[in-house]
């Protein structure tokens, strides 16, 4: 097969593997309501959060990040990095605009550690450090995540990888977009802190 068919199979391949709803999936599974109907009707970790239940937020958190990860390995192992980089950003197509649902999905934070797992590792523990700093600092999960996806990009090139800063740069904006709301309400006040109920 020739180049282009590869990468266009390597994004349909990434979309597909992102585009699972773990969320969804595993509320339901554990009979817990429909995680679409509660606080922001988002499938991601955060608002599974909501439903009150722990070990299910952290199980689409793990899924969610782990759907990225496999994504971007089956694809290297098979076709190279090139591919691999496409097939991660399918799978956070995928994950934020899923088919099976309307194309309404997650916000992408936890797919976009899980990317950084499989394409370049060092870059997820910064981001992880950083996300840490400013959720003490500020108590803001949003805030933490937007700060942190803004500096993995620029720390990816002074780790020698702008093939993998180019792609957390795009991905990057489009997690600004997906939290636009979430820039609205920081900007306001009304943003919610960690911990806070309510």
């Amino acid at each position: 097969m020739s180049g282009p068919v590869i990468l266009l199979l390597a994004l349909a391949f990434g979309y597909l593997l992102g585009s699972i709803p773990f969320g969804l999936l595993i509320t339901r599974a554990a009979g817990g309501p429909d995680v679409r109907t509660i606080g922001s009707g988002n499938i991601g970790a955060t608002n599974v959060l909501r439903t009150g239940r722990k070990g299910l937020a952290a199980a689409t958190l793990l899924c969610d990040a782990l759907k990225g990860t496999l994504a971007v390995l089956v694809a290297a192992h098979f076709a190279g990095h090139e591919a691999a980089l496409v097939a991660g950003f399918g799978a956070f197509l995928g994950h934020l605009f899923p088919v099976w649902l309307g194309f309404k999905g997650g916000k992408g934070v936890a797919t976009y550690i899980g990317l950084l797992i499989g394409l370049a590792w060092p870059g997820a523990l910064i981001f992880c450090g950083i996300w840490l700093v400013v959720a003490f600092l500020s108590r803001y999960s949003s805030l933490s995540a937007l700060v942190a996806s803004a500096l993995t990009p620029i720390a990816l090139l002074g780790l020698g990888q702008p093939g993998p800063a180019a792609l957390f740069f795009l991905l990057g904006i489009l997690l600004w977009i997906m939290h636009r709301a979430n820039i609205q309400r920081l900007l306001n006040g009304t943003e919610g802190k960690i911990g806070k109920k309510g």
